[in-house]
């Protein structure tokens, strides 16, 4: 409950997160039917960059900063093509042309979705969940829930549209958090289980992370996607890399990361030993 994303907003993390969640989205149109997005950890829905919280740590600045600030370079054109709906979501939120606002997930999804999908945005944060409430009013595609993510997860499935991206973000604050998600994964496909689950992780101890990706891969299928991006070598005890395990990706998903892991390993990278990867669990 001591988490808030405000701090880290517009990070490296929210970069990759956010990339490969709008690539989904993207192939989740290409057919008519309706798709429902369920956000498990939704947060507030939209950030401010220039709040006491994001100038404090100043994160966004080495993430979305550098992909589309003041001093960022051009991307090169494969990447950018696939990066477009993502960054202009970021930049629909800033009709004045600057970087003032962030959207989380669920204003990015709701940018992404159409008329005839729907989300459901958990928040079990009083507070947020009530500042997520306001962001998100008007819009007759949204519904905000105020429980535990797993919670409101086995509530919501399966969904009645039969298709759904989950995505599950939880803030990792408690320990057991990613035994945790693995039992969750394990119970939400027993419902549900043709969703394309998106689980993201934090890679700040090798060692637990080890111990996470042999649970996962005993729960997944087999063309389930582990994606990591690092920003710099382990060894000082600090967040240095971010993950994604993707379960049943679209099929365009592996290609599309070929382009744009290598784009945002360089353009990303606070140090040495900064790289990108995607690989198949199974």
């Amino acid at each position: 409950m001591n988490y808030r994303h405000a701090y880290h907003a517009g990070n490296f993390a929210d970069v990759l997160k956010h990339a490969v969640l709008s690539r989904v989205l993207v192939h989740m149109t290409k057919k008519d039917a309706a798709f429902r997005v369920i956000d498990t950890h939704a947060g507030i829905g939209m950030y401010d960059l220039a709040s006491e919280a994001a100038e404090k740590t100043g994160e966004w600045k080495s993430g979305i900063g550098r992909l589309m600030g003041p001093d960022a370079i051009p991307l090169p054109a494969s990447a950018a093509d696939l990066l477009a709906p993502y960054l202009g979501a970021v930049s629909a939120c800033n009709p004045d042309g600057g970087l003032r606002r962030y959207p989380g997930s669920p204003c990015l999804a709701l940018r992404l979705m159409r008329e005839q999908d729907r989300l459901v945005a958990n928040e079990l944060h009083p507070e947020d969940a009530a500042t997520l409430s306001r962001a998100l009013a008007g819009d007759r595609r949204a519904k905000v829930l105020g429980l535990d993510g797993w919670l409101a997860l086995k509530a919501q499935l399966p969904p009645k549209e039969r298709r759904g991206v989950i995505l599950v973000d939880p803030p990792f604050e408690e320990p057991g958090e990613l035994e945790r998600i693995v039992q969750g994964l394990q119970n939400a496909r027993r419902r549900f289980a043709g969703g394309v689950y998106v689980l993201w992780y934090p890679i700040k101890d090798s060692t637990l992370i080890t111990r996470f990706r042999r649970a996962i891969a005993t729960t997944v299928p087999p063309e389930s996607l582990d994606i990591e991006l690092l920003i710099r070598a382990p060894g000082d005890g600090r967040l240095y890399g971010s993950g994604l395990v993707v379960i049943n990706p679209p099929f365009t998903l592996e290609a599309d990361l070929a382009v744009l892991l290598p784009v945002l390993a360089e353009r990303l990278a606070q140090g040495a030993g900064a790289c990108a990867h995607a690989a198949r669990i199974g």
